[in-house]
């Protein structure tokens, strides 16, 4: 890998909650503490979405300083599309949560081709939150699912829940990875859960996403 690391933070294009008319997009602060700690880390960071252009967003909370600094810096408008940006240009790929993923990130080629290209040559795959809907469906390039036989971190049907949308939603995050052959492992609501396994490093909940980014540095070679 190059001197620079370089960090590819994904955000959904998807806005709304199934047929619930409720706006979503990408969790700010999913997106926000990563990037900040990243940067203070001396790595180079790239935002880019499923669609490209503008990215909606979703719990921007603008008193937050690690937020204020993400959307001054970023511009959300403007996101690269994720079908033409190259693996081969980063050592980590992010996935940062909030409910739109559960739509437009699973099964999705373009997050595949980018995933399964990072962590083939070494680098680093790692999802927040609902980020980890982008690991549903995800295969490399022997066929087998990037997630078969690891812990992974991930929203809990529990947390689903209490937010009211389990039966929203189009599946049940955990339930989908636990298909594929991952070993789901939940802490308690809204607390911070972080798991490593290899080069995937998944959290549970927004309150996750600044420990996956931490953790993400410690493996880094």
């Amino acid at each position: 890998m190059g001197a620079m690391t370089r960090v590819l933070i994904i955000l959904t294009s998807h806005d709304t909650i199934g047929s619930t008319g409720r706006r979503t997009g990408f969790h700010a602060g999913e997106a926000a503490e990563p990037w900040h700690v990243f940067r203070d880390a001396g790595f180079d960071v790239d935002v880019a979405s499923v669609a490209g252009g503008a990215a909606p967003v979703d719990s921007r909370d603008d008193l937050d300083p690690a937020q204020e600094a993400f959307f001054r810096a970023v511009d959300i408008e403007r996101t690269a599309r994720a079908a033409d940006v190259s693996p081969g240009d980063y050592d980590v790929v992010f996935f940062a949560g909030g409910h739109g993923t559960m739509w437009d990130f699973p099964d999705n080629a373009d997050l595949e081709r980018l995933a399964a290209g990072v962590y083939e040559r070494g680098g680093v795959v790692a999802a927040v939150c609902h980020g980890p809907a982008a690991l549903v469906g995800l295969r490399l390039s022997d066929g087998s699912y990037l997630v078969d036989g690891k812990r992974v971190a991930a929203f809990t049907n529990e947390e689903e829940t209490i937010v009211g949308l389990a039966d929203t939603v189009p599946f049940l995050l955990a339930d989908a990875l636990i298909k594929q052959g991952a070993q789901h492992v939940a802490a308690a609501p809204w607390t911070p859960q972080v798991i490593a396994d290899g080069r995937l490093v998944t959290g549970q909940n927004p309150q996750s996403a600044r420990g996956v980014a931490e953790q993400i540095i410690t493996i880094l070679p």
